[in-house]
């Protein structure tokens, strides 16, 4: 076992010797994005405490018939409420602190929104799988100690994984294994009592469920969540660090989208379809956003067709923004995306159309048709930015025209300015993005550069021009998709692969107690011999022979030899054992495996899982010795019958009291899974 807590600060997490990672980020460490998580995990223990609290009081309030009681109660829920949305209020300053998560490096960029990891409570896996290894295994679980206590350190580790590569593989290696648990120790048709608490990331609501399936839908979320914050901590004023944002953003939102296609249930507002989708176009966004500022990061030259490509980039990036921003004000998620979140999505969608429409009017206002310009290339560069153009104009006359450039031009600069007075004023509105100054200065900087720029222009006919800017058409060469989860692309080492091999030895699969066979072989023979791979399986056994008589059945595996281990051996190795130990007496211990699949009873009936509401029963069969012997009717299983109609639909069991006491039973166990597509089938 190995401690889950470094000594030293935010390190990258170090991998151990059996190839996965032990050890996170100290949380104790006065870092920002400690002190951060620290928050996050009190803020959640207060909405806990005032969601109880407010339960209580709705119970009392459905109780009570005393009117003094009720005014009181009233008086506590609305104390409660309000301080419930004051919570919500401070969770939310939380998830917008982008300044934490930001690179040191100072940068005149407006800031990128990553998300918070998801909270978590202890788990103490030891009494359970110590439990079932004993019970389901028959092995000493006392032998397993070390592999759980790995299991929980791991556990704990990824609560404050570090921010790079090495936490992702670390939660991904934890994903993985609990893909080996949930497969050893966690049947389908029982609790393990295991609870697994997770709060919500944007309510601070907790979860309990005692359902794996909830700890790796936890888990994926905080790999997207880890891969938002590595791509908010690059530096943007490189190539690299833009390359890395992007890939970042790309792998987030790949990792989200296959949450929200594994698990579609999820019981928390953070993880639900809805959300997750709007959280996916966010990420997409966001990489596109780095593209644009990757394009741009050498300098925008003042030429033509450079223009052109740059206003078609940065009006995808508004198109995408404001996409972002309809989606966050959409119910369900309105009321629990963060209202600073669907402000920054506006403020970004009109800062960038803005940007758009001022690049289209330095191209006008800038660039006059030349005798040795190209008229056709500028014409046809200049027809694929608009959807129309204003009645009257013509592109080519545009072109051409000095006064029709100036004055489109200028439009242009109106609809610019628009923009960015718009964005300016939603950022005032909100307290939240109004404390964040690099934003501020952003937004101020591009529209005095944009008042600037339409005050160079002549004056004297604006009174007379009529004319409006049209929209402009976003494209882009740099298309922006997710990145799924290569999650093969990290091995990991099962903890409990003493256990067995996980094709035979799992929770679905139940075995006997190991069983001592001693034999003396005669001559070299045993009297059967092995098949099949790890671990080997006894095959053509002669009755007669010392080994069955001693209670050595076929098809029973061999899982040790002279006190040896031999669940991962082959044919041969275990062959080679049983020569070594010469003439003397031969001791193995073997399992047979136990029928998992429920017989049933003699009076039952069977329903589909994806069966219809209404469904049609038949009566009971008749007793199989009042059967009338003239009649050459085939014998008729005392079960009940289908309708044809909904033969194709089974599952489920209901058993009902049997019509006859001494009725016989069916030798033969007959699956109704296995019968279904049968015409004459009785149940």
């Amino acid at each position: 076992m190995t401690d889950a807590l470094s000594r030293r600060g935010c390190q990258p997490a170090e991998p151990a010797e059996d190839g996965y990672f032990r050890k996170g980020c100290n949380p104790l460490a006065e870092t920002g994005r400690s002190k951060l998580q620290n928050q996050r995990a009190a803020l959640n223990q207060q909405i806990l405490r005032a969601v109880r609290m407010r339960a209580g009081a709705e119970n009392l309030l459905r109780a009570t018939t005393n009117n003094k009681v009720r005014e009181q109660v009233l008086l506590e829920l609305s104390f409660v409420n309000s301080d419930l949305q004051i919570l919500k209020e401070e969770l939310e300053g939380l998830n917008i602190s982008v300044e934490v998560y930001r690179n040191s490096e100072e940068t005149f960029s407006i800031p990128l929104v990553p998300l918070g990891l998801k909270e978590t409570k202890e788990v103490d896996f030891t009494l359970p799988l110590k439990d079932f290894i004993l019970e389901h295994y028959s092995e000493d679980s006392s032998e397993y100690e070390d592999e759980i206590a790995d299991l929980m350190d791991l556990r704990q580790a990824c609560r404050t994984p570090s921010r790079d590569e090495a936490g992702i593989e670390m939660l991904i290696s934890y994903f993985l294994q609990l893909g080996y648990v949930e497969n050893r120790f966690f049947p389908p048709t029982r609790h393990m009592g295991v609870l697994f608490t997770w709060y919500d990331s944007f309510t601070g609501v907790p979860v309990c469920q005692p359902n794996l399936l909830l700890e790796k839908a936890s888990i994926l979320f905080n790999i997207g969540a880890l891969y938002t914050q590595i791509g908010t901590r690059c530096n943007r004023q490189t190539q690299a660090g833009l390359e890395n944002a992007v890939d970042a953003f790309q792998r987030a939102a790949g990792v989200l989208s296959y949450l929200k296609e594994t698990f579609t249930h999820t019981p928390s507002y953070d993880m639900s379809p809805a959300m997750l989708n709007v959280l996916v176009k966010m990420m997409l966004a966001q990489a596109q956003e780095c593209v644009f500022e990757q394009i741009g990061l050498p300098g925008i030259r003042n030429e033509f067709f450079t223009l052109v490509k740059m206003t078609q980039e940065v009006a995808k990036v508004g198109e995408v923004y404001m996409l972002v921003n309809t989606a966050m004000n959409q119910e369900p998620v309105k009321e629990n995306i963060p209202y600073s979140w669907s402000k920054l999505a506006q403020i970004k969608s009109d800062h960038y159309k803005a940007l758009a429409h001022y690049f289209i009017a330095t191209i006008l206002c800038d660039h006059e048709l030349q005798p040795g310009d190209d008229e056709d290339q500028q014409e046809k560069a200049l027809s694929q930015v608009y959807d129309y153009v204003p009645e009257g104009l013509m592109v080519l006359t545009v072109l051409k025209d000095k006064v029709q450039r100036k004055q489109l031009g200028k439009a242009h600069l109106r609809k610019a300015i628009i923009y960015h007075e718009e964005a300016l004023r939603v950022c005032g509105l909100c307290k939240k993005l109004r404390n964040i100054d690099v934003l501020q200065e952003v937004l101020t900087a591009a529209h005095k550069r944009s008042l600037l720029k339409y005050a160079q222009q002549e004056t004297e006919d604006d009174f007379l021009s009529l004319i409006q800017a049209p929209d402009i058409l976003p494209k882009t060469e740099h298309k922006i998709e997710t990145i799924a989860p290569q999650l093969s692309k990290v091995k990991v080492k099962d903890f409990f692969h003493r256990l067995g091999p996980l094709t035979l030895f799992s929770a679905k699969q139940r075995w006997t107690a190991p069983r001592i066979i001693h034999i003396h072989h005669e001559a070299g023979d045993l009297g059967f011999s092995l098949k099949g791979g790890s671990p080997v399986q006894i095959y053509c056994l002669d009755p007669a022979c010392s080994a069955a008589l001693m209670g050595l059945r076929e098809g029973d595996y061999i899982v040790s030899v002279g006190g040896v281990d031999c669940k991962w051996l082959g044919v041969n190795e275990v062959l080679e054992k049983f020569r070594s130990v010469g003439e003397q007496p031969i001791e193995f211990e073997v399992i047979s495996c136990q029928d998992t699949t429920a017989s049933v009873h003699s009076k039952s009936a069977t329903y589909s899982v994806g069966m219809q509401k209404t469904y049609s029963l038949i009566c009971l069969a008749m007793e199989e010795d009042k059967i009338d012997q003239t009649k050459k009717a085939p014998l008729k299983l005392p079960f009940l019958s289908w309708g044809t109609k909904n033969r194709q639909k089974a599952a489920s069991t209901l058993c009902l009291p049997s019509a006859v006491a001494g009725s016989s039973q069916v030798k033969k166990k007959l699956s109704p899974f296995t019968l279904l597509n049968t015409e004459s089938s009785l149940y």
